[in-house]
């Protein structure tokens, strides 16, 4: 039985458990038992009762007709319930049932809905203009969130969002623990605590979140996607949501997508002049497969994005299949994945080639169907770009056999594989340089004789190295602010007799780096003597340099 099986039988079990257990509460009470996930909740029942009060008392107000007021509560004996029951009689002529707590979760959601206390639900979030400002301090914004004293939960999301975009956070982690949720930002590729928010106040804004992405509310065992948009200083921003079950309860994940974190240019991506000139002159071809690999989260969607904007023009249609679509682009055709459809990359691809376009941009090759399609396409007039899960520039060879590509069309297919990685920058602000160690300039010396002016770099003895200032300053976030690329670039042209005899992945490295092929670890080396990364930040993430 598989995991997923395993929860859902889990889940329905203790569901019943609950239900079953509110039943016997109601026939030893004399009370009559129902399920709320059914029952019309009204607004003038919930307002007979602050929010508060319903909770601390386990109960909530259902429906009022003039003096009478039907209300739900766990268990009509216990001492908090019957002291809120016994002030409620005074009004209203009351009509008591019996309900399990998670019809009472779901009862309480409503409190949320009540006209005047929040802003209309449209899925949009309206954030008033800020000036541009230096970024919140851990401590200021620490602050400003566990000591949250407003009425609205959405003044509380707010703040969490205008400091993740100011911040540049890719992420917002909404996490239930025993005790209190935790918030965390994810900050050019790491997890940083920005502060702890008390469970009443996290159950409210998971409710407001699950609204404004438009997740179902009565849903809390089983994961859910959403998404919203936000209006923030004249631009639109798209934050996409997950929310998942956890042992405490549902943990909320929420991406920023900010369409000016992709806006770059290839120049400012990190790249060389010398990887340009190969960009450059591969991407001019009418025809071929260009790819792009690396981990999750190591700025490969940002690249083929930059690609596709040089080479947009009037004359020259070009369509992407992505899943998801996370940013749009001007003037550009871009079509998403829905399996339930049946539109997968391979049978959208397959679909895609029917409207003649000049480019093609597939999400990422999975499997072998899609993997054929697109070779074909990259031979039959189409420059078709792509992503593939894998180490390094040449691992992508070995991969697409794997996948049933033939060697020889691989070999006549292919213009060029590009490898990346992601490296934190050193604050300008507070980074601190010194002369290299012995071992680090016997290091640069061998590539400076590899490289041979191939780009600008200082002489030996002017090269200092930075490291980062582990206080931070109010520019950045302990030493570092933003990220920078690093590339190694194979290109298959000379290379189609390896390709195609089925040469093995370090055959194919040896001769790349003869042909002059500079390395993710040489490229990180680079970063490091113009001052850009520290050394410590990039054998983080490329290993020993």
């Amino acid at each position: 039985m598989s995991q997923k099986i395993l929860s859902e039988k889990l889940a329905e079990y203790q569901k019943e458990a609950e239900e079953r257990d509110a039943r016997f509460r109601a026939l030893k009470l004399n009370k009559e038992y129902i399920e709320l996930l059914t029952y019309p909740i009204e607004f003038s029942a919930l307002k007979t009762l602050p929010e508060e009060k319903a909770r601390k008392g386990l109960l909530v107000p259902l429906r009022k007709e003039g003096k009478n007021l039907i209300l739900a509560c766990f268990d009509s004996s216990l001492p908090e319930t019957k002291k809120i029951l016994s002030e409620l009689e005074k009004k209203y002529q009351l009509s008591i049932y019996i309900v399990s707590k998670r019809s009472l979760n779901h009862g309480w959601k409503f409190y949320n809905l009540l006209p005047g206390k929040k802003k209309k639900i449209t899925g949009i979030l309206e954030i008033g203009a800020k000036e541009k400002r230096k970024l919140p301090s851990p401590a200021s914004l620490k602050e400003k969130i566990e000591h949250f004293k407003g009425e609205k939960i959405g003044e509380l999301l707010e703040i969490i969002l205008t400091a993740g975009i100011e911040m540049n956070a890719s992420d917002v982690h909404l996490e239930p623990k025993e005790k209190r949720a935790i918030c965390r930002f994810r900050l050019d590729g790491l997890l940083h605590e920005i502060a702890k928010i008390d469970l009443p106040t996290y159950r409210k804004l998971l409710t407001r979140i699950k609204l404004l992405s438009k997740m179902k509310l009565n849903i809390t065992t089983s994961p859910q996607d959403g998404r919203f948009t936000i209006k923030w200083q004249k631009r639109i921003i798209e934050i996409r949501a997950s929310d998942v079950p956890s042992e405490y309860g549902e943990m909320i994940v929420l991406r920023i997508l900010d369409p000016e974190s992709i806006s770059f240019g290839l120049e400012e991506l990190g790249l060389r002049d010398d990887d340009l000139k190969i960009i450059s002159q591969e991407t001019k071809r009418p025809n071929g497969l260009i790819l792009n690999t690396g981990p999750t989260g190591s700025g490969k969607t940002t690249t083929l994005y930059a690609i596709l904007r040089s080479l947009q023009s009037p004359s020259k249609k070009i369509i992407t299949i992505e899943d998801p679509i996370e940013y749009r682009l001007a003037g550009i055709d871009q079509t998403q994945v829905n399996r339930k459809a049946g539109y997968t990359f391979a049978n959208g691809l397959r679909s895609l080639l029917r409207h003649d376009p000049d480019i093609i941009l597939v999400g990422e090759i999975r499997d072998s169907e899609t993997a054929k399609i697109a070779i074909n396409a990259s031979l039959t007039g189409h420059l078709v770009l792509s992503t593939l899960h894998t180490n390094d520039a040449v691992g992508a060879i070995p991969r697409l056999i794997d996948l049933g590509v033939e060697p020889p069309i691989l070999a006549s297919s292919l213009n060029i594989v590009i490898a990346q990685r992601l490296v934190r920058k050193l604050c300008p602000h507070c980074a601190i340089f010194k002369k290299p160690s012995r071992d680090l300039l016997k290091k640069i010396t061998l590539l400076y004789q590899k490289i041979k002016g191939r780009t600008s770099l200082p002489k030996i003895e002017e090269i200092k190295i930075g490291y980062p200032n582990k206080k931070g300053c109010p520019y950045c976030f302990n030493g570092y602010k933003g990220r920078i690329g690093i590339f190694e670039i194979f290109l298959a042209k000379g290379m189609e007799n390896l390709v195609s005899r089925k040469a093995t992945r370090y055959e194919l490295l040896e001769e790349a780096k003869k042909k002059g092929m500079i390395t993710l670890q040489e490229d990180a080396l680079i970063k490091i003597i113009q001052g850009i990364t520290s050394q410590e930040e990039a054998e983080r993430i490329v290993g020993e340099i």
